[in-house]
Parts: structure tokens; sequence; C-alpha cells
């Protein structure tokens, strides 16, 4: 991995949205709660509707099992991690709740045990494997990575998974295939946010994406079993999930069920959603505006608290432009991004 492109070190920083705080507010104050709920941690903010309503306690994830696999020796010397909790404690995971602390307090049911992959499409090989097949066939490495969510926040991650290249050699893509397309799990009874429109976002599910098969075979591109060397907790999106550093979060599937080869462009949930917001692309890019927001600089997720924010420049790709920048030339990044 080059050092061309190096950050300086991410600080601390811990804010919600303010989109999203505001929406919280006014659900709290419209049950005449806000004052209190709003003062409670931001852990326990998820949980105050329930507990005024006399909901059942969430169920709770059983605990990380270490994993084996190959450090990182390639990550560049100027990135520090994020604080773990701050990587399973604040993230967007819509099909348990709108809010960062959602996922995580909502997601410990969430039932991984066999699961399977469904592998289609245009390919010489379909197949459908388990967790179990995958890790013996493909050895598991440490990949730590700078990560930038579209709201203009970002971490930096030690993912552990396997290039998906290696899957797609595996499988045996035929000369028709031109996209790669991911699936996430349909269980609205275990993601209750895909039977409530509200608390889900309003998108429709089960949630899905894309890549073009030369974004898929680029060997950033990662299928996370893990992170901090430990098995993906279910609010990271446990089991499996994609990792691809110089694209925005959402590209980032998690909870993946299905991987299908096909000829035409896969739909993607946030780009039917909102395509003037939300690009197929969706490369991090400073000089390309989120409509509501600039991307010109982002929010460093560090150990610090509400008080301590820092900024610092968004770089183009992510800071992977030398590894990734040949896969779009020739392509005019704003009207595709």
């Amino acid at each position: 991995m080059s050092d061309s492109h190096r950050q300086r070190k991410p600080s601390a920083a811990d804010v919600t949205p303010e989109g999203i705080f505001h929406q919280r507010r006014a659900v709290m104050k419209a049950l005449g709660i806000a004052a209190c709920a709003l003062s409670l941690p931001l852990s326990a903010q998820a949980d105050v509707l329930d507990w005024l309503t006399g909901g059942k306690k969430k169920p709770t994830a059983p605990p990380p099992t270490p994993l084996t696999f190959t450090p990182e020796t390639n990550a560049p010397a100027a990135l520090t991690l994020t604080p773990e909790d701050k990587v399973t404690g604040y993230n967007n995971f819509y099909e348990f709740g709108l809010d960062k602390a959602d996922p995580a307090a909502n997601a410990g049911g969430l039932r991984t045990e066999g699961w399977k992959i469904q592998i289609e499409g245009e390919i010489a090989k379909p197949v459908t494997l388990d967790i179990d097949d995958i890790i013996k066939r493909f050895p598991l490495e440490e990949r730590i990575y700078r990560f930038r969510c579209v709201e203009a926040w970002s971490m930096v991650i030690p993912w552990v998974g396997f290039p998906l290249a290696k899957l797609i050699q595996f499988v045996e893509p035929t000369s028709a295939a031109r996209y790669v397309a991911f699936q996430t799990l349909h269980d609205p009874e275990q993601m209750p946010g895909q039977k409530d429109r509200f608390l889900g976002g309003g998108l429709d599910y089960p949630y899905v994406e894309g890549l073009t098969l030369e974004e898929a075979l680029h060997p950033l591109t990662l299928l996370a079993l893990g992170v901090y060397g430990k098995t993906l907790p279910p609010q990271n999106g446990a089991p499996i999930r994609l990792v691809t550093p110089w694209k925005y979060g959402f590209k980032n599937i998690k909870s993946i069920v299905k991987i299908r080869f096909t000829r035409e462009r896969p739909p993607s949930t946030w780009n039917l959603a909102a395509p003037d917001e939300y690009g197929f692309y969706a490369n991090v890019n400073p000089d390309v505006d989120h409509p509501r927001w600039s991307q010109a600089s982002e929010r460093v997720i560090g150990a610090g608290g509400l008080l301590n924010v820092q900024r610092q420049p968004t770089l183009l790709f992510n800071g992977y432009a030398e590894q990734v920048a040949h896969l779009y030339r020739g392509l005019n990044l704003r009207d595709n991004f």
C-alpha cells in the first residue's frame, strides 16, 4: 500500500449528525421526554422508547471470537486506529434503527449460525458457501483502512477478511459478467427497520449494492469477517460484509447473503432512494459536494467527546488515488459520482 497519500493522525470527535439529532429530539419532545432522554449517554438513548412503552430487553450478541489471520504490514504509519468502542458503537445500519447507537442496541439477536452466501449469475461455478467454508478456502488477513462516511465523518479501522478477487477467481465469471451485485439478509423479524419504514429510514429492503467487475477485482476490495482481530459484531455487519475503502461507507454492504454476477448495472439502495444525492460509484471526492453539505472536509471520530471536534481535509478516493484512479480513467467524476 503506498504511503504517498498519508493523512495526518486522526484526532478526536464523536458527534451525531445534526439531521439525525434533530429528528431524534423531535420524537422525544413529542413524547414529552426530550430533556431527560437527551441527557442520557448515547449508548442508552436507543433504549428509551422501549423503556417507556414497556418493551422487552433486547437480546445481547454473543461475544466475538478471535480469528486467525495474517497481520497488516503495509498500513501507512500516519494512520491511528479509531478506538474499538467507537467502531462498534457509532455506525449506520438502518435495518436496526436510525441513530448511531441503535445498531449496537438492537442487533444483538441477529442469528449468524449456519449463515450461507449464495453466489450465482454469469459464472461457471455457482455455489452456496457457509462461513466455515469461506474461512477454510480463503485465508484471512488484516487490512487497516481509512473509512469515510458520506455524512462527512471518518475512522481508521482494522478489518480482517480476504480479497473479494479470490472469491471471484474461484467461481470463474464468464465473459458476460460486467458487474457484481450484493444483497443483505432480508428478515424483518430479526431486522426491525425492514418492517417499520420510520425506524428503517424509509428505504426499500433488502439492502442491495453493486460494483463494476473491475472494482470488485481490485486488490483493496475486501470481504470482511472481522474487526480488531475478532469476528464482526452484528452491528458492524456480521458475519460478512463488503469493504471498499475509496468509496463512501454506504457502498460497504453488511450481512451479505447473496452475490450475483450480472451483465447490467445492478440496483443500489441509496441510489434508488435519492439518485441526485447518492451515486452508483460513490467514490470519495472533496470536489463533489453532497447537495446538502460539503465533502471538502470530514470529522474524525476518535477518542474525544462532543466538545473535542476536529476536522481534516477530505482526500480524493479517500487517500487511495494512486491505487484506484486508473479504474475511472476517462470517466467524468462529477457526472459519475
